[in-house]
């Protein structure tokens, strides 16, 4: 089958890794690990050992801030990789990668003053967990005022790579008797006196990513450690750049899955008699995965030439959700062309399916993506979704 290709920039110097076949060289390691990890609801720790001590924590931080000066294409392109071998070390991971990604837009299009976050990432190999997907425009949780900061208790769910994290970005929302409810974003080390995790995942797929609850009890938040105040409920261009930077890079993971579920299945239907029926469903499962290909370029090339707004919010969510769609194709056309062995878990598409299955989850599904699109097209209210 022909391969749509991603760009990847050149490398910055001689020296620097090619992070794409470096990936391709950790990949069969990755892979036993996470079907072991599968089996057992056991967080991938041993594959993240390894992308730190490969340097993948930094690999998308610019080379003068002490990374590995990877583009963001070659990141949506590492993460796509990654999920041929290993499903869920590709999605925790790129849950610590949008937001390396996101601080690395700031700072070359805003000037933003994250440098120091950046290069003590890139200095200490930190990994990022985020509970942005589960607050959303809400927020959630609470902010208690106290001198010098805030006391912050919640429960933050779906928190993917959690026992390999060492800073938490995520929001609480504090009753400001002058502005009324805030959400306050900020992020807390997972070391932090009253932060606990709690062991809940046991999910129908994507078991191996960790994505226990983090329970914050009257955890001590300083001032200056608060990033951002906005107002719950409501779109905050912020969040524009979240959805354009971060989207894309998720569901590289996913048109990976995809395209690993149909390479085993085509493996397998080959080694049978060819009929035109075959055929038919073949052309049929490649139809899919070339439509979820294409959205992902989409949502890829979108974010590396628009600024953020409403508009490239709409195209890139559009594009999720596309991307989606034809994944979840794929997985249910590849258990039916490879017939009666999928069912058999020693075979593996059956993981590669439950495994597609978390791409319904992401922020924003369907509904709410479409009511977007239909709000701009009217030129309807767009304050909150």
């Amino acid at each position: 089958m022909m391969e749509l290709p991603i760009p990847v920039a050149p490398q910055a110097t001689p020296s620097t890794p090619s992070w794409i076949e470096l990936t391709k060289r950790l990949g069969a390691e990755f892979a036993a690990r996470g079907v072991k990890a599968d089996e057992s609801d056991r967080f991938v720790a041993e594959n993240f050992a390894a992308l730190k001590q490969h340097g993948f924590a930094s690999a998308g931080i610019p080379l003068e801030l002490g990374g590995g000066g990877a583009s963001y294409p070659e990141m949506c392109h590492v993460l796509r990789e990654l999920a041929h071998y290993c499903s869920s070390t590709a999605l925790a991971f790129a849950m610590h990668t949008h937001q390396v990604m996101v601080m690395t837009w700031k700072w070359r299009h805003k000037k933003a003053p994250v440098d120091d976050m950046l290069k003590r990432i890139a200095d200490q190999s930190l990994l990022l967990l985020s509970s942005g997907g589960s607050d959303w425009l809400q927020g959630s949780g609470t902010a208690t005022r106290v001198e010098g900061g805030y006391l912050i208790s919640a429960r933050k769910v779906f928190s993917s790579g959690a026992p390999a994290g060492n800073l938490l970005i995520t929001s609480a929302i504090y009753d400001d008797p002058d502005a009324g409810a805030t959400v306050l974003h900020f992020a807390v080390p997972m070391t932090a006196s009253g932060i606990s995790i709690v062991p809940t995942w046991q999910a129908m797929g994507m078991r191996g990513t960790g994505s226990h609850d983090i329970v914050l009890s009257n955890v001590f938040v300083p001032d200056q450690a608060i990033s951002l105040r906005r107002e719950p409920g409501k779109w905050h261009p912020a969040f524009h750049i979240v959805v354009m930077v971060a989207l894309p890079l998720i569901y590289s993971v996913y048109v990976g899955v995809a395209e690993a579920a149909r390479d085993l299945t085509i493996q397998q239907v080959k080694k049978r008699s060819c009929d035109q029926q075959l055929c038919y469903k073949v052309g049929g499962l490649d139809n899919e995965l070339t439509a979820a290909k294409l959205a992902l370029q989409h949502m890829i090339s979108t974010s590396i030439s628009s600024q953020p707004g409403f508009d490239v919010t709409n195209q890139v969510l559009t594009g999720r959700n596309l991307v989606a769609r034809a994944v979840l194709n794929v997985v249910d056309q590849a258990m039916d062309v490879a017939g009666g062995r999928s069912f058999y878990r020693s075979f593996g598409l059956e993981k590669l399916f439950r495994d597609a299955q978390g791409v319904r989850y992401h922020p924003l599904k369907e509904d709410a993506q479409r009511t977007l699109s239909g709000q701009l097209a009217l030129d309807w209210n767009l304050d909150s979704l």
